[in-house]
C-alpha cells in the first residue's frame, strides 16, 4: 500500500494516478494532528489494514494533478541519518566505520516544496539522494536477525547540506539540520511492496540532467545492522525515519531556481525546487567530474555572489 496525504493533510492511499480519501477509515486513532495520525496508524497498521483497503477499493479516486501531495511524515519524532555508508560504486575497499547524525524534524518538507538555502557562509549546498526506512514498532536493542520486522516501509530522502561551515569541525548540526533540509515523498510505501530494499536502484536530476545513479547493494552497513546499531543508542518509535546515506559520487552544488527529482524503484519520484534568494552560483560539476579533473579535495568552486571571493 501506498500512503499519501494531501491537501489539508487528509490520509490517502495510492490508486493508479489516483488518489483516494481514507481518512474517514482512521478517525478513531487518537490523534492531534497530521503526524500523531500517521504514527498511531503505522503502530496499528495491523488492525487498520483490511479497513483501509476496503476504502481504497470503494472510494473515488481523485486526479494527482488536482491535488496538493504533502510529506507522508510531516514531524517524525526521531531522524537518523547514516554517515558515508556507501562503498562509492566499490572504489572504496572497505566500509567507513559505522556512524550517524540527528537532523531535526522541522527540516521536513514535502513533494513541490522548496528547499531554502540560508545566508551562511557555505562553500556548497548539496543534496544527497537517498533511500529512508521508516519504523513500524518500538525499537530498542534490536539484534540485525529481528531488524526487518521492526520496518514499515520506505520512502524517498534527500538530505541537504550546508557544507564548510566555520569553524572547522563543528558542522554537523549546523550543516544537517536547517529548515527544508530533509524533502521526502511523494508516498509512504508499505515493506510488502519492496521485495528487496538492497536492490533499488536510485536517480537524482538537476534541471533535468541525470546527477545521482546508483544501487543500494551498494551500501556498506546493510539496513539490518544500521537498524542494530542506531537501536543499541536509543529507541525508535512508529514513523521515526534511518535515511540510509547515498553515493557521494553524482553530488553537486543545489542553486536557486534548480528543480530537483528523486527516484526510488517502487517509491515514487519526488521533486522539489531550491531558492537562495543571494542568487549564488557554483561549478555544476560533480565530486566524480572534480576528482577526474585532478581536483579531488578542493571545493568545488563558487563562480559569484555572496562569500565567493573566499
Amino acid at each position: 500500500m501506498k500512503l499519501v496525504y494531501f491537501d489539508e493533510f487528509k490520509l490517502g492511499a495510492l490508486k493508479g494516478e489516483t488518489v483516494v480519501d481514507v481518512s474517514a477509515a482512521v478517525q478513531d486513532i487518537p490523534h492531534t494532528g497530521p503526524h500523531d495520525l500517521i504514527s498511531g496508524l503505522i503502530e496499528r497498521f495491523a488492525q487498520y489494514r483490511a479497513r483501509l483497503e476496503a476504502a481504497a477499493a470503494g472510494g473515488a479516486g481523485i486526479p494527482l494533478a488536482s491535488i496538493r501531495i504533502r510529506p507522508p511524515l510531516p514531524r517524525p519524532t526521531t531522524i537518523d541519518c547514516m554517515a558515508v555508508n556507501y562503498l562509492e560504486d566499490g572504489t572504496l575497499k572497505e566500509p567507513a566505520p559505522i556512524n550517524a547524525f540527528h537532523k531535526a524534524p522541522s527540516a521536513i518538507i514535502g513533494p513541490g516544496d522548496t528547499m531554502v538555502l540560508p545566508d551562511v557562509p557555505a562553500t556548497i549546498f548539496e543534496g544527497e539522494a537517498e533511500l529512508a526506512v521508516v519504523i513500524g514498532k518500538r525499537a530498542s536493542r534490536v539484534s540485525a536477525a529481528a531488524a526487518m520486522s521492526h520496518v514499515f516501509g520506505y520512502v524517498n530522502f534527500i538530505d541537504g547540506s550546508a557544507r564548510g561551515l566555520p569553524p572547522a569541525g563543528n558542522t554537523f548540526f549546523q550543516m544537517k539540520s536547517r529548515d527544508s533540509f530533509a524533502p521526502i515523498g511523494p508516498y509512504l510505501v508499505t515493506a510488502d511492496e519492496i521485495s528487496d530494499p538492497q536492490r533499488l536502484q536510485i536517480r537524482l536530476w538537476v534541471n533535468g540532467v541525470l546527477k545521482q545513479n546508483f544501487n543500494t547493494s551498494d551500501m556498506a552497513h546493510k539496513i539490518p545492522r544500521c537498524i542494530e546499531w542506531l537501536t543499541s543508542i536509543h529507541t525508535l518509535l512508529p514513523g521515526d525515519i534511518i535515511a540510509t546515506g547515498t553515493n557521494h559520487r553524482g553530488l553537486s552544488a543545489f542553486q536557486d531556481g534548480d528543480r530537483v527529482e528523486l527516484e526510488t524503484e517502487g517509491l515514487g519520484r519526488l521533486a522539489i525546487t531550491v531558492k537562495d534568494e543571494l542568487k549564488r552560483t557554483w561549478s555544476r560539476d560533480t565530486r566524480l567530474e572534480h576528482k577526474q579533473k585532478a581536483l579531488e579535495g578542493v571545493a568545488t568552486p563558487q563562480l559569484t555572489g555572496k562569500y565567493a571571493a573566499r
